[in-house]
Order: structure tokens, then sequence, then C-alpha cells
């Protein structure tokens, strides 16, 4: 499949016109393995180092999507992997601070070098099992791989601002926790796959 192809899949979804573009604007390729770049538009999660995986393009879409990214915000990603939803939330926030965490070091090394360039990106090789405090509240939090219960994502989202949202994988479904005064509003939506949250 070719980008025009997975793009028209996109807009099918019924998803915000600045979500749909900028999987046209950044090269999906930089960011999968070099054997697997002829399978870099294809609507698959494809294999990363040590177990891990870059989501399928239509789940990062629709999780983007309930993330709500905005200019000049700031936003954490746990989870951030080869670094391909942090440079697709920097091209459509233009301008902000956004934070990626990944335990992973090899994939923590190679995303910095991919993301050199894009001043709003930081990358900090560690576990995000506490978030990260010291750089918060963040109006966003973005979590790219599924925990086993809500406990972790409640915690976490203590680092939220007032009218922040949190996105996170819980098992086989998509959480979107948003703090409106102070308190949690829960939505699940059921039926997707992630990789497990590797807590060390």
């Amino acid at each position: 499949m070719d980008k025009t192809s997975l793009l028209n899949i996109l807009k099918s979804q019924n998803l915000p016109e600045k979500i749909v573009n900028v999987f046209e604007v950044v090269p999906r390729e930089n960011f999968v393995p070099e054997r697997l770049a002829a399978y870099a538009y294809e609507d698959l999660a494809l294999p990363l180092e040590d177990g891990s995986s870059i989501s399928q393009p239509s789940t990062i879409a629709f999780m983007l999507s309930l993330l709500d990214p905005k200019q000049n915000q700031k936003i954490l990603e746990i989870g951030s992997g080869s670094g391909y939803a942090l440079a697709l939330i920097s091209q459509i926030i233009k301008n902000g601070k956004i934070f990626g965490l990944e335990i992973n070091k090899v994939l923590a090394i190679k995303s910095k070098r991919i993301l050199d360039r894009d001043s709003n990106v930081q990358i900090l090789n560690r576990s995000g099992i506490n978030g990260l405090p010291e750089f918060a509240p963040f109006d966003r939090i973005l979590v790219s791989a599924a925990f086993n219960d809500l406990r972790i994502p409640f915690a976490i989202s203590d680092q939220l601002a007032d009218n922040g949202i949190m996105i996170a994988p819980v098992k086989s479904s998509i959480f979107k926790l948003e703090k409106i005064d102070g308190k949690l509003k829960e939505t699940q939506y059921p039926g997707f796959a992630f990789v497990p949250f590797k807590e060390e």
C-alpha cells in the first residue's frame, strides 16, 4: 500500500483534517526498521527492537484525535518508541513542548537522532511508570503501551493540568481521562491491541 491509500483509509474514519494531514507530512519509513520500509504505509503495527512495536497508523490517528493536541501545549508521551507519534504531535501543534519517555535505550537513542532537529521534542531514556513529575503539569499525556489496569494511569493523571486529557491503553481498550475541576471523567473505547507496558 502507498501513502495515498493509507491517507484514504484515515479520511474514511471521519478523523479531524489536522490529524490526517500530518500523516502525509511525516515520513513513516524513517521510523520503522529499514528491512520493513516497504511496509511503512500499510495500516499495520510493525515490530521494533526488543519486542516493542510501532502502532498501526489508524490506531495512532484515533488516539491523536482523542488527545486533541493544540498549539503551545506541554505534552508527554510515555513509551515513545521510534518517535513517530512525537513527530506527528509536533507537526500538529507547531509550537509547544513535547516530552517522550522511552525505556528501551536503543530506541531512545535512535529516536533522538531522527528527531534531532525538532526543537519541540525532548526524549528521555527512562521508565514512564511514574510519569515525568519534574516537568508537570501537562496539558496532554499519551501512553503508547497497554497497562493491566487503570491504577497506574490514574496515578499519572495527577500530572495533568486542569482541562487536561490523558489517553492510555488498558488491556484491549483505549481510555480517555479528562481532568475537569480536579475530577477525572473516564471514557472507554474497546477493541484494540497494544504491546504491554514495561515497568523496568
